[in-house]
Formats: C-alpha cells, sequence, structure tokens
C-alpha cells in the first residue's frame, strides 16, 4: 500500500532554528528542510515529514509537546505548528523543491548538490551541501557570521592552517578551504556529523583536504599532530566553549586568531570572562540579532 505522510510545518525564529533541528533529528525524524528565500534571510519555514502511521494525533501532541521548551531560554512561544496529511507524497522530491541557491557575503554559495550554479552567481565560490542532515547548511545566523569573518580574512587564509571544533555539516571549513586555506582538521562528538562533514567534503571535491575524525578538542589536538592551528573556527553553544577553552592552547597557536559562535550577545561578557582567564583576550567583534561572534587573540 502506498505510505501516507504528515507534513509539519512551523516559523522558524533564527534562535530557534539549530535547536529545533537538532530536537526533530533526535527524535526520529530526519526528514527535515528549512524554507527560505535568500532576500528574506529571516523568514523562515521549518518542514518534516512523518509516517502517518507511526504519527497519530496522540503521538504528534507528545511531539509539539517536547519542542515547546527549547523555546523558553529565549523567552519565545513556540510557533504554531500546522500538519497536513499527503497520500502517496514522493516526500524525498518535494523536500529538495523547497532549497535554494544561497549566496553568503559577497564571494560564497551555498548549493545543494542537485542544483546548478545560477547565471548570476557564476563568480562565486560554491560549497556543496547536501541538507538532508541536522547540522547546519549556513542559514543560521552563527553560521553566516563566521562564513562572512572568514570571507573577510580572504586571501590572508591561503598559508593557514585551520582547525573546525565541533564542525557540524562541515561548511565553515569547506569555507575557509574555498578562500584559500591549504588545509582542515575538523572534528565532532556526534558521528553523524562526522559523516555528514565528510559527505559534504566529497561532493565538494575537497576530501584530500580535510580531515575529519569524531572527538572532541584532544582529538583535534592529535589531527593537528600536536602543531596547533593558525585559525580555529568554533560555532557551539557558549556553555561548550566555555567547559573547552582551557584546551584552546593545544589546538590553536600563541600567534593564531579564534572565530567563536554559536553565542547570544547576552552570554558574552560571561565568556569572555572565562577565556580571559586562560591568557585569551576577546572581543566582540560582529553580530546578527541577538547572536555574536568572538574573535580571539592570545594575551
Amino acid at each position: 500500500m502506498p505510505q501516507s505522510w504528515w507534513r509539519l510545518q512551523m516559523p522558524c525564529p533564527p534562535e530557534l532554528e539549530e535547536s529545533l533541528l537538532w530536537k526533530l533529528d533526535s527524535l526520529g525524524i530526519p526528514r527535515l528542510a528549512v524554507r527560505h528565500r535568500p532576500e528574506h534571510p529571516g523568514q523562515r519555514q521549518l518542514l518534516a515529514w512523518l509516517p502517518a502511521a507511526d504519527w497519530p494525533e496522540e503521538e504528534r501532541q507528545r511531539l509539539q509537546a517536547a519542542l515547546a521548551p527549547l523555546a523558553e531560554p529565549f523567552a519565545l512561544p513556540l510557533p504554531p505548528i500546522s500538519w497536513e496529511q499527503q497520500d502517496d507524497e514522493d516526500w524525498s522530491l518535494s523536500w529538495k523543491q523547497h532549497w535554494r541557491p544561497d549566496p553568503v557575503g559577497e564571494r560564497l554559495l551555498i548549493l545543494p548538490p542537485w542544483l546548478e550554479v545560477p547565471a548570476d552567481c557564476a563568480q562565486r565560490l560554491v560549497i556543496r551541501m547536501d541538507p538532508g542532515s541536522a547540522f547546519g547548511t549556513g542559514s543560521h545566523p552563527t553560521t553566516r557570521l563566521c562564513l562572512v569573518a572568514l570571507e573577510g580574512m580572504a586571501p590572508d587564509l591561503s598559508g593557514l592552517r585551520v582547525a573546525d571544533l565541533g564542525c557540524g555539516s562541515g561548511i565553515l571549513g569547506l569555507a575557509a578551504l574555498r578562500l584559500g586555506a591549504p588545509s582542515v582538521a575538523a572534528v565532532d562528538t556526534d558521528p553523524l556529523a562526522v559523516r555528514a562533514t565528510a559527505g559534504n567534503a566529497q561532493a565538494c571535491g575537497l576530501e584530500q583536504r580535510l580531515r575529519v575524525r569524531q572527538g572532541s578538542v584532544e582529538t583535534l589536538a592529535e589531527l593537528l599532530e600536536s602543531r596547533p592551528a593558525d585559525l580555529l573556527l568554533c560555532n557551539i553553544l557558549a556553555p561548550v566553549i566555555e567547559a573547552l577553552c582551557p584546551a584552546f592552547q593545544a589546538v590553536l597557536a600563541p600567534a593564531g586568531l579564534g572565530l567563536l559562535s554559536g553565542l547570544l550577545v547576552s552570554q558574552e561578557p560571561r565568556l569572555r570572562q572565562a577565556l580571559a582567564a586562560q591568557g585569551w583576550n576577546a572581543a566582540l567583534t560582529a553580530r546578527q540579532s541577538d547572536w555574536g561572534l568572538l574573535t580571539i587573540r592570545r594575551a
């Protein structure tokens, strides 16, 4: 019998995007998409496809209750969820049709593997990303802050060894390679993120220049072969950055630069204090909405 599907749709505020994608994927809902137009990056819709046989009314109500706490840290209500039943839905084609070329900054273009480069983006540096995993495709403000900061460093990346701590989809490391970095060492504690990064590197033809392994900062130091990187990329939550920063000296050279995102601007003072205690000068160098980017150097 043909399979019937529920399509979940809800507004997706930037503050909640990463949390919602992670939570849905962790609940066994991997068929996800975030729909937005590049000219309106703040107006996004989250879409998910769920087999109707597995998600009766009671289970869908439980799902909504499980998502609600994600909005509480931001003092936001959970956006309203709408459900549409679709008989014999070819969800993969439906899911793909919501993805569009996504220009970032002046030089980068995030593009799903099945789309051609638009004529008006022919001069941009293409980062091929498979949006089938919930590990970030560049739409979240924290990711865009890092991408624009990387672009602003070019062509100075040409001689830099780059480390990506908590690589997710690998988008930051791949952008660094596109902008001239010779190599990237990347780690993530989630094995699915490691697989996503490796797959995206292959889609970009950059698998020979990006090494990725499962683990945290200690594993990253091993990948770097005890030679700390010139540039550290770290787009993870502020409490995790605070917990890991005592080990930053093992992965970032004394004259190196770190780009830290994933933090709310309100979390910056505490994080800057924690970094100072470890010998790092930190400055809030960019922000988008309530999210910020910290740049760190050795004191």
